[in-house]
């Protein structure tokens, strides 16, 4: 008992230390949004703005266009949610139930996939966006969102598809449903918490994404969000910190609330799958 109870404290004990660890950066960017130029200057710095202000956010409002880069990558990222989906969703289940060579053969392509580094991928990508004239382009930039997505939305949805038991179709098959019928009434219901589990993750790393956007889009009318933010550094390195932390602070938000959506969407898949098992 004892060596149970000290194994439970050590585990919330290194739970607690890697909660604060991943909440520091966040509160802190959180204190630096509201802090005045004097105290973001000062040799002590504190938690607690000493005199919350607002102009971070007005100046920032006023240095850079953050509403239109927000719309690009709003635009950008739920593009290309929806696309890597329609196209993943059937990729999945033909994965999942027909266990073929070809099958088991995309399957170490969706694995080996995720190793690339984004460098290694970017010349080519670029040079066949060129030959399209899509260079500059959102829409070149949803292409690329979708290609990168679709292996993780691939990998995630097979998951989401075995976890479906085929004995459910099969006694769908037995009582006269065809297999669209089946698909449409039986397995697509159990698949929406998956499907939309994914969709969030391609929505959020298409919203996070950098350096596609950095090195395919050239005009300041098609930036996205994290390009935008890199326009409060200086030519000399030089950053307008508090400006930059309010910029920062409001990109950050639609990550933590579509994260927070996330959990409760996994939570109920996993629910429901095993009332249904």
């Amino acid at each position: 008992m004892r060596t149970s109870t000290s194994g439970r404290v050590g585990q919330y004990a290194a739970l607690l230390a890697y909660l604060v660890f991943l909440a520091f950066p966040f509160l802190w960017l959180l204190s630096t949004a509201f802090k005045s130029p004097r105290e973001l200057g000062s040799l002590h710095p504190t938690w607690i703005p000493r005199h919350p202000t607002l102009d971070n956010f007005r100046q920032a409002f006023d240095e850079q266009p953050l509403l239109r880069a927000a719309g690009n990558s709003l635009l950008a990222a739920l593009a290309a949610a929806v696309i890597a989906v329609l196209i993943a969703t059937p990729l999945a289940y033909v994965m999942a139930r027909h266990r073929t060579r070809l099958a088991k053969a995309a399957t170490g392509w969706v694995v080996v996939s995720q190793a690339f580094p984004l460098v290694l991928v970017i010349i080519p990508l670029f040079l066949v966006l060129k030959n399209l004239r899509l260079i500059n382009s959102l829409t070149g930039l949803v292409m690329v969102y979708v290609v990168w997505a679709l292996p993780f939305a691939l990998w995630m949805l097979v998951g989401y598809v075995r976890a479906v038991p085929a004995e459910l179709e099969e006694a769908a098959a037995v009582d006269g449903a065809g297999r669209l019928r089946t698909l449409v009434s039986v397995t697509a219901p159990l698949l929406a918490p998956g499907i939309v589990a994914t969709a969030l993750f391609a929505f959020i790393t298409a919203w996070n994404e950098f350096f596609f956007a950095l090195v395919l889009l050239k005009t300041a009318d098609k930036q996205t969000l994290p390009v935008v933010l890199t326009h409060f550094i200086g030519a000399e390195g030089v950053a307008d910190l508090g400006p930059l932390a309010a910029a920062a602070f409001l990109a950050t938000l639609p990550s933590l609330v579509i994260f927070a959506i996330i959990q409760r969407r996994i939570t109920g898949g996993m629910l429901t799958g095993a009332v249904k098992s």
